[in-house]
This record gives structure tokens, sequence and C-alpha cells, in this order.
């Protein structure tokens, strides 16, 4: 058996080399300031009696997404929470099937398991999406995961309701659970968004166990708040695991979590307000070049052209170097040709990154 992988590759890059004057690189919502942050100091404390779980949140994030609370689990941020959903699934040898492209971290955790990772494919010339037929031939008795994003990480396409509830039936009808992290689907804004868990409810056994956090989508993301939505007994299981990972949360940040979610419609309006500007300046960015193909998502703060012309590398290096501007290279998400885009930032700073993308893109024509 091989080693498996210790370390993440794309995490490396983004906490050392994503950083640049202009950066695009950021792939969730600007951050919130503690000055625009709704805390007062006497509501904040610093321990508590340890538990599984913070009363107070549970009931925030029972409220948020409909849950029964006995199937929430809290955890440090989306990535923390998919990894120990993953250990708590997967056994050495089991298998697992995983899109692709796909979020760098979701194939880097099932490797280290020492899974039996298996891929299937989204492409480009399918808008990304999930073609069901696909699935249901590589999916077989042996396949314990499938796991996906929805939003799309790195495209931000959406996958509808219905093609969720049948990729729930595929996985019951194998035997198999389907891990979708939903952490940019928080970015609907309207609460009507194909969530998985409430759709597996109306399935006979529910096999969808969703992760998410109020990262990406409030710019929130120093609070680490994510989550686990499972069965309860699974849900039991990946609590008793966290107390090797974790051990116990910081307090300071659930109760600052709890505040969030008191005032998340605030942060939701901040939000809606920011991506609809940018994503103006970004469609008119794609329209104006003929040398980038680009599937383009309705909503999310991503977005993954393809380049047409430029080598990827020279041109990534040149966009750093001479334009002080970062996006996260493709090879990252397993398509060198391509980008990914954030457009959750400063709306002054995507407008100048923007110009220097396409400074970059003329000087190799």
């Amino acid at each position: 058996m091989n080693e498996p992988l210790k370390q993440s590759s794309y995490m490396e890059w983004a906490k050392t080399r994503s950083q640049a004057r202009f950066n695009l690189a950021t792939s969730g919502l600007t951050n919130v300031s503690f000055a625009d942050f709704p805390v007062r100091l006497d509501e904040l404390e610093i321990t508590t009696a340890d538990g599984y779980g913070y009363p107070p949140l549970l009931e925030r994030l029972e409220a948020h997404t409909a849950a029964p609370r006995e199937g929430i689990v809290t955890a440090s941020g989306t990535s923390m929470a998919n990894h120990l959903a993953m250990a708590a699934l997967l056994e050495p040898g089991d298998e697992v099937l995983i899109e692709q492209p796909t979020y760098g971290l979701l194939l880097d955790v099932a490797n280290y398991l020492h899974a039996d990772v298996k891929r299937f494919q989204r492409r480009f010339e399918n808008g990304f999406g999930i073609d069901l037929e696909e699935i249901e031939k590589l999916v077989s008795e042996k396949t314990r995961l499938i796991v996906l994003t929805n939003l799309h990480n790195p495209t931000g396409v959406l996958i509808p309701g219905e093609n969720i509830r049948s990729l729930g039936e595929i996985a019951l009808r194998h035997g198999a659970k389907v891990l979708v992290d939903e952490v940019y689907l928080e970015m609907l804004f309207h609460g009507g968004g194909p969530f998985c868990f409430p759709i597996g409810e109306s399935l006979t056994i529910n096999p969808f166990i969703a992760t998410s956090s109020l990262t990406k989508a409030y710019g929130l993301s120093g609070l680490r708040c994510g989550w686990i939505l499972a069965p309860p007994e699974l849900a039991h299981r990946m609590w008793r695991l966290n107390d090797l990972f974790a051990a116990s949360p910081a307090h300071t940040a659930e109760r600052l979590s709890v505040i969030a979610f008191d005032h998340l419609g605030e942060f939701r309006t901040r939000a809606k307000e920011l991506t609809a500007k940018n994503r103006e300046l970004l469609t008119q960015f794609l329209d104006s070049r003929s040398d980038l193909e680009c599937v383009r998502p309705s909503a999310g703060t991503i977005a993954f052209p393809r380049l047409m012309h430029a080598p990827a590398d020279q041109f990534f290096n040149l966009l750093r170097e001479k334009y002080e501007t970062t996006v996260v290279p493709g090879k990252f998400f397993e398509m060198p040709q391509h980008f990914r885009i954030g457009i959750g930032g400063d709306t002054s700073e995507l407008r100048a990154g923007l110009e220097r993308i396409n400074a970059a893109l003329d000087e190799f024509a």
C-alpha cells in the first residue's frame, strides 16, 4: 500500500503563494472586519463546560438548516467537516467515487485515509454538470461513498434538486452514502436551494451527509463555524471521532458564531449587494475576451475560465510577477489550462485585477 498523502499542495500554495497586490484567488466573500461585527465584549466568554455541541449554537444551526438537532455536528470550517465526515465513513480500501475536477482537499483526504479512489467526470462540454448515467455505471456494491460539491468547486455550477434526488436514489440502490460539500450553496441567498439533506429526508433512507459553514457566503472565515448534517447514528459517531481530532472547540468562536446567526440577515444583505456588483464586472470581462472560454455560473463567487491560447504556467507567472495579480492555477483542480477566479472581494480591487488579467492576456496575444 502506498503511503497516504500527508499534505495539501493547494493549501500550501494558498498560504504561501496566493497573496498579491490584487488577489483574485480568494474564493469566498471578503471578510467582515471586527469593527463591523455586532458584538459586545460582555457577550463573550473564554471557556464553558465541555460537551458535544454548544446548545445555543446547535439551536441556531437547527433553525438555519431545518435539520434535527441530533443530526448536527459542529466542526472547524467546512474543510474539517469534510475530513471528519469522510474519516467516520471510510476504512482503508473502501471505494469512494469523487467528482473530477474537484476541490483538492476532498481528494487529498480520501487518499490520506487509504480509500480506493475512483472518479466521475464533470465535463466542460456538458456545462460541468453531473452525468447520472456515468455515475450509475461506475458505482458498485463496493462503493462506500460518493463525494461532490454544490455549487461546484471550482466552477460554481449548480446541481438541480432533481439530479441530487436521483443521485441519492442511485446511492441507495448500492448501499452507498453521498457527501455533498454545500459551502457555496449558501450563496443562493433565497433559502430555497437544492440542499441535499432535506431532499434525502423524502427518500426511504436518507443517504446524504451535508457539510457547510459561514465562511464563504458571509465573509466570516475567522469564526471557523462549520457543520455536518447526517443521520443521527452517524452524527454520534462523528462527535466521538472528533474527540481525537479537536477535543473541544474554541468557545469564544462558538459564542461569536451564535451572534453571527442572530445577525445573518445583515451579513446576507452585504453579500448579495457585493456579489451582484462584482458579477457584472466578471460578465463584462468575459464578454470582452475571445481567448477565454467559460461556463458561467448564475450564483456564487467563483468561475473557472479556460485559456484557449496562452501557455498556462507562463501566463500565471507573468500575471503574478509583472501585473501583481493572482488567480488559482487550474493544475490544483487537475485542469491546467483553466484558472479559478474569485469575485467576492472588494469591487475596486476586482476591477483592477481584471484589468491586469486583460493586460496579461493581451501581452500573450
